[in-house]
């Protein structure tokens, strides 16, 4: 059996691996149960999950990846291998090709770790690929024309912002303000205001039900079950989606205070570009309420409109007269998406290889079948 090409959006919260041939091959969490006693690893991905919260004294719940970057080393290449594994079987004659997304603003030493645990995991040859490139290429955008194009990818560990034109990033930045940094905020807020203890599981429920980033004409309500901050017993209190606002008011502010820099670094010509094709939203704190309009508005675009929603989020900010309550849920096809995440980082990583022709070639072969997709990075 021939190896396959498999793309890895290896995220802070979730991983995604996508197979040539096979398509989605494996959407789990981030996480490794490890047993203390026989130093061995009990438990990868959805297992681990399932475990966490319930585990014995001997055990440790481990996160490998953290704001986008490798804590635990052996850790995650043995989770690496995990993934591999899954996506071309045990039985594959040769090693297979890699395209692995980085952040924009990790060093070259944290850049290297990953690139040595994928190498160690079994990988043949390993491209890095910058998550906001991947992100433009899955959702559809052609990054090899002379047009700027911004994109903001808002993950669980890290929200990365980048200009790319011809094929390249003009000028990006990373700050580690996202998903997780959400859910904090929601924990800090339902202890201090409602005198409540939560988990983070509850925390991201609340952020995935009534999360918003702009104030709501209709606040939506949700009952939250805790711990009593003084007494200890069980306690219910009732949480409105204006009050989740507030306590996500200063990381979005942060978001969009990158963004501000961003546009204040872009040459003129492409950020004329921008307000002509807005603002490319990415990512799974992207999916959070009326993120695109609080972007956009942070931006300097004019409106919002719907470009695609897919596994995680791709969201366009365009100029137009659409209303604030024109945006649509989160939808769209699985497979699709995983079709953008594979082209996304198999095409941006054939350019590290190849030149001219040649990766103009790669790249027009991948594109009739999933470029239309949208790229699956980070995740709530």
């Amino acid at each position: 059996m021939p190896a396959s090409d498999i793309g890895i959006d290896l995220g802070t919260r979730n991983s995604l691996v996508y197979s040539t041939g096979k398509g989605l091959v494996l959407n789990e969490p981030s996480i490794v149960v490890y047993d203390k006693n026989t130093e061995k690893i009990r438990a990868i991905g959805e297992e681990a999950r399932l475990m966490e919260g319930r585990i014995t004294s001997d055990m440790e719940i481990i996160r490998p990846i953290r704001q986008g970057v490798i804590v635990d080393y052996t850790v995650t290449e043995k989770m690496l291998k995990y993934f591999i594994s899954r996506a071309i079987g045990r039985r594959a004659f040769r090693k297979p090709r890699i395209s692995i997304c980085v952040p924009s603003g990790i060093t070259e030493i944290e850049k290297k770790a990953v690139e040595e645990a994928t190498y160690q995991a079994g990988a043949r040859d390993v491209y890095m690929v910058e998550e906001p490139i991947a992100a433009a290429i899955g959702a559809g955008v052609d990054v090899t024309k002379p047009f700027g194009n911004l994109v903001v990818d808002i993950g669980a560990g890290t929200s990365d912002v980048a200009v790319i034109s011809l094929a390249g990033v003009v000028v990006s930045a990373s700050v580690k303000v996202a998903g997780d940094t959400f859910n904090q905020a929601i924990l800090n807020y339902v202890r201090k205001n409602h005198g409540l203890f939560i988990g983070e599981d509850m925390a991201e429920k609340i952020k995935i039900q009534i999360g918003t980033a702009i104030e709501e004409s209709n606040p939506r309500t949700m009952e939250v079950k805790g711990r009593n901050v003084i007494t200890g017993l069980p306690k219910t209190v009732t949480l409105t989606s204006e009050e989740i606002r507030v306590a996500l008011k200063d990381a979005t502010s942060q978001i969009v205070e990158t963004v501000h820099g961003i546009l204040e670094k872009t040459p003129p010509e492409l950020a004329a570009d921008i307000i002509d094709h807005g603002i490319t939203l990415t990512g799974g704190g992207a999916l959070l309420r009326r993120a695109a309009f609080e972007v956009a508005e942070g931006g300097g675009s004019h409106g919002a409109g719907r470009a695609h929603l897919g596994l995680t989020a791709a969201l366009r900010a365009r100029e137009s007269g659409a209303g604030r309550d024109d945006l649509t849920e989160p939808g769209g096809d699985i497979e699709g998406v995983a079709d953008g995440l594979f082209v996304g980082l198999a095409a941006a990583g054939q350019r590290q290889q190849n030149s001219g022709q040649d990766a103009a070639a790669a790249r027009r072969g991948g594109s009739d079948d999933a470029l239309h997709a949208g790229v699956a990075l980070g995740g709530l």
